[in-house]
């Protein structure tokens, strides 16, 4: 353990010792690639470079996280913040490269906070079908003095064409039941009864108030600055693909988009330019063969905050394999 740091504290970090072996286990692309040479793997490069060499009609799902029309930085490389129309024209630069990549029945979902949707949105007007925009709270953040405090995001929901895939009974939510009625028989009516208290199934709507940012006693917890959790990807996956199918992140981070699907039985190709984040990835990954919970997703149904106690149970993976690149 590190000195000084607590005991509770399971973020993922990079020991010097495992990069090597880490590295050696990416692929950068150079040349057009089969499916085969790509799937399940972590290619570091740049995603408009790699996007070139992937191949055509490929992936079911598109899961694009780009950068935000914010000042960040991400490790040693900064995102400047551009005018609404120049962010716009740089984030069509990213789309269009990778709609080629896209099976006909493919969904697209599109991470952004409110002043990036004001840019995006136009663009994916242009370019798919427009089917939902999903707001997620953030608990954490910082308050302000004369705003309101910045606690939620958008997930734009997007299809390549009219025939797609939407998977409900997989995405149900698990809530808690405060006023229960019953039957005159004295039954419940529409929920359950069990030994962790009284349950209903809903079905899942576009405001989202369950999802737990990743901290430092999670364990799915890494220095990324802004890490998705996995119980919000496993939501847009099990919505979108089906077992099998293929995953694709070219923002991809510190993997957790990879790490969700190869839990969930789908394939992926993540991509991501920098070799630190990538290396995490690949380490999330080889962790998640041997564990492969997912935080707020039990018995196959998802839960509201706070209403299971204890480690998740693992996900349901169904009969799909992943090599992570060995």
């Amino acid at each position: 353990m590190d000195q000084g740091r607590s005991s509770y504290n399971r973020t993922i970090r990079l020991e010097e010792a495992e990069k090597p072996g880490l590295t050696a286990r990416l692929l950068r692309l150079s040349a057009k690639a089969e499916l085969a040479e790509v799937e399940n793997r972590i290619l570091c490069q740049p995603m408009e470079e790699a996007a070139a060499f992937l191949p055509r009609a490929a992936a079911d799902l598109l899961i694009l996280d780009p950068p935000y029309n914010l000042n960040r930085s991400f490790g040693g490389e900064s995102f400047k913040q551009r005018k609404p129309k120049e962010y716009s024209r740089h984030f069509e630069e990213w789309l269009l490269p990778l709609l080629p990549l896209l099976t006909p029945r493919a969904s697209v979902y599109v991470c952004a906070d409110w002043r990036t949707s004001c840019s995006i949105y136009p663009v994916l007007e242009r370019h798919l079908i427009v089917r939902n925009r999903i707001t997620w709270e953030r608990e954490k953040g910082r308050g302000a003095q004369k705003n309101w405090k910045n606690s939620a995001e958008d997930i734009w929901f997007c299809t390549l064409g009219r025939e797609y895939d939407f998977q409900v009974e997989a995405v149900k939510l698990k809530r808690r039941v405060l006023a229960p009625y019953r039957t005159a028989e004295g039954s419940p009516k529409d929920w359950e009864e069990t030994g962790q208290g009284q349950f209903r199934l809903t079905h899942p709507s576009n405001l989202w108030t369950d999802i737990t940012v990743p901290f430092w006693s999670m364990p799915e917890n890494t220095g990324h600055p802004t890490q998705k959790p996995e119980k919000l990807l496993a939501k847009l996956i099990l919505a979108s693909s089906r077992p099998g199918d293929l995953v694709l992140d070219p923002f991809c981070g510190s993997g957790t988009t990879a790490v969700t699907a190869q839990k969930l039985g789908r394939r992926f190709i993540g991509v991501e330019r920098q070799e630190e984040y990538c290396c995490l990835a690949l380490k999330r990954l080889d962790r998640a063969l041997r564990d492969p919970a997912i935080q707020g997703y039990r018995e196959g149904v998802f839960w509201e905050r706070n209403a299971i106690q204890g480690k998740g149970a693992p996900a349901k993976k169904e009969n799909q394999k992943t090599k992570n690149g060995n």
